[in-house]
């Protein structure tokens, strides 16, 4: 079953079809119509468009009676910045070194930024420690310095960067801010799932199986710390999930595109 959100759904299509990402409009019931190939309704289609809107991540275009939509500049941030941890996930051992720490205390009138952050943290490798708290296996200082400033929240969190006492149970307690055994099985999982598919599918298929699995593994971003392998192994998946990724990714690419350009045509 392939329960992405409406509004993930989108975000997904967009940023492994649309070229230039930030220039280029797409059609309203283009989109409404790719979005029906996954199981959303017309009506919802069109309401995950809408509030994509109210977020500043989408922008009307008319053109006479017909609704076109771009991507705002800082949508088309974001997929950059998830492209670089996307295609860079289970490529390079971490060698160790610092880690970050952040905490915060936003305010409840900061909700909207309180809950983008906690989202672009994941992104980048954090996981929490407790309320406030989050911890990466990796030097983030100055991302999470840039992340702070856009969001409007620098004055509510603190940075620490330092590396973790040699303590007999840190490798316990990592255990304890990720959910190490539920990685490896969605690892697993992936593999299972993508690895038997069609040597030569139609352009549909293509764009069908292409749009799944980047979101399926777009989560992967989300809830792989990347830890030093001398402190806890790789997920035993994982290498076997990056390599299948980054070649079924191309290999879809040109029949996925002439899917997705053939709906966009009014």
């Amino acid at each position: 079953m392939f329960d992405a959100a409406p509004q993930d759904l989108v975000l997904t299509i967009l940023g492994a079809h649309l070229r230039p990402r930030d220039r280029t409009t797409v059609w309203s019931g283009g989109m409404v119509a790719l979005l029906g190939e996954f199981g959303s309704s017309a009506g919802a289609a069109r309401v995950a468009l809408t509030r994509l809107v109210q977020r500043h991540l989408l922008e009307r275009v008319r053109d006479g009676r017909m609704v076109h939509y771009r991507i705002t500049p800082r949508a088309a941030a974001v997929l950059t910045e998830g492209d670089r941890r996307i295609f860079t996930l289970g490529t390079e051992p971490n060698p160790g070194g610092d880690w970050t720490v952040l905490w915060h205390a936003i305010p409840e009138e900061h909700r909207v930024a309180r809950a983008r952050l906690v989202r672009r943290l994941r992104f980048l490798g954090f996981g929490p420690v407790q309320d406030g708290t989050w911890l990466a296996a990796r030097d983030r200082a100055d991302e999470v310095a840039g992340l702070l400033a856009d969001l409007g929240v620098a004055a509510h969190a603190g940075v620490l960067r330092g590396a973790p006492a040699a303590v007999p149970d840190f490798a316990d307690f990592v255990a304890r801010v990720w959910d190490l055994d539920a990685l490896a099985a969605r690892y697993r999982d992936f593999v299972t799932e993508f690895t038997d598919r069609d040597p030569d599918p139609d352009p549909a298929t293509a764009f069908g199986l292409r749009v799944r699995m980047t979101h399926r593994y777009r989560q992967f971003a989300l809830l792989d710390p990347e830890l030093p392998e001398d402190l806890v192994p790789a997920p035993a998946h994982r290498r076997a999930a990056v390599e299948l990724f980054h070649t079924t990714y191309p290999a879809l690419a040109d029949q996925a595109q002439l899917h997705f350009d053939g709906a966009m045509k009014p």
